[in-house]
């Protein structure tokens, strides 16, 4: 196992729509190993594989909720169906998220509140996980990842230009942009 560096984004990886993984073999096994090491000591709660410069339909989750029970585990070629956004204001506490790729900073961004995932697993074998809450937040985040769709792609007014002030203010959006969990001194 390997940590591995994170693309930041502009890195051409993080803007592309992934693609299907085919055979669930020892490399496509030692990316989810290498991933989930990355994921701990960055420390994030979920990683896509073009978060590590691997254009594969493949993400990673690992999430313990206040009750301390673990959600984790690895979608392969996943679906993920969504209900209804919910209307009103943002809730700055409760609706904002980060992401590794564009590391130290968080905005609010609605997500839906329910999320039916469908996938593979590493074994093989097709399983669905009804997720609600942060669970389901974190797969909306990590599945827009498969689709070249960062969460700062989707920030409205006013967070859409503070997080391009960031990026900005950090020289990044532009390719060749990583960092190491565990190396570089960075706020992730």
């Amino acid at each position: 196992m390997a940590v591995r560096a994170i693309r930041i984004t502009g890195d051409p990886t993080l803007h592309s729509p992934a693609a299907p993984v085919g055979e669930i073999d020892d490399s496509v096994r030692e990316l989810v190993r290498d991933m989930a090491e990355t994921m701990a000591a960055a420390p994030g709660v979920g990683l896509a594989a073009p978060q590590v410069g691997v254009p594969l339909r493949v993400f990673v989750w690992s999430w313990v909720d206040e009750d301390g029970v673990e959600h984790a585990g690895t979608a392969i070629n996943p679906h993920l169906l969504i209900a209804p956004l919910a209307l009103g204001e943002l809730d700055e506490d409760e609706e904002s998220e980060g992401c590794l790729s564009v590391p130290g900073e968080r905005f609010p961004l609605r997500r839906s509140t329910e999320a039916l995932l469908t996938a593979t697993g590493l074994d093989g074998e097709p399983f669905e996980i009804r997720a609600t809450g942060w669970l389901a937040r974190i797969f909306q985040h990590e599945y827009d990842h498969l689709d070249g769709v960062l969460y700062a792609d989707r920030l409205e007014h006013p967070y859409d230009k503070g997080v391009a002030k960031a990026i900005r203010k950090k020289s990044w959006g532009m390719p060749g942009k990583s960092w190491m969990p565990g190396v570089d001194d960075l706020d992730a």
